[in-house]
């Protein structure tokens, strides 16, 4: 073995070395909430105003748990937990103005709570009042605008979602 490949193997061993002593892992899988390997998830009850942030909500938490998970999604009824929620509200501010009269920008805000609650009823885990927002344009095109709102929307149930899944992961 010449010495360029003592000296590559020998940076390749250190290199491994160094990964495994600091604890670094890379992020996903396991299961939810220590052995948790099929979950539930129900549809989000949907305090606010808007209409279908409950089925936005539930889909982006299932696709967080198949994608960053080795839990199953189950039916609720075969499931050994089930995770369940509120969306609290949701609720729009302004941003930015170009004149007194006309809104550029907005900031949506959603408020849930979230819980993961055994088939004997025991809560598990649990998350109150959990806020995220997003920043959108508005539009003078009212059908652009409620667009851009219903992407700001998701965009919050997907990061909220992805924050509450890695709560959950026990090797996280």
């Amino acid at each position: 073995m010449n010495r360029l490949n003592r000296i590559l193997w020998g940076g390749l061993v250190c290199g491994l070395v160094f990964f495994a002593s600091c604890g670094y892992q890379f992020e996903g899988g396991g299961y939810l909430h220590q052995d948790v390997t099929r979950v539930g998830v129900t549809i989000l009850k949907n305090n606010s105003s808007e209409t279908g942030a409950g089925i936005t909500f539930t889909n982006a938490f299932i696709e967080e748990i198949l994608e960053r998970t080795d839990t199953t999604v189950v039916d609720p009824s075969r499931a050994t937990v089930v995770l369940e929620g509120t969306i609290k509200s949701i609720t729009f501010s302004t941003l930015s103005r170009s004149t007194t009269e006309s809104v550029v920008g907005r900031r949506a805000w959603a408020t849930v709570d979230v819980k993961l609650i055994r088939t004997d009823g025991e809560v598990i885990w649990s998350v109150k009042d959990f806020t995220s927002h997003e920043d959108y344009t508005v539009s003078e095109d009212k059908v652009e605008d409620e667009q851009n709102k219903r992407e700001a929307v998701a965009k919050i149930a997907t990061r909220t979602a992805e924050k509450l899944v890695s709560k959950l992961l026990t090797n996280f």
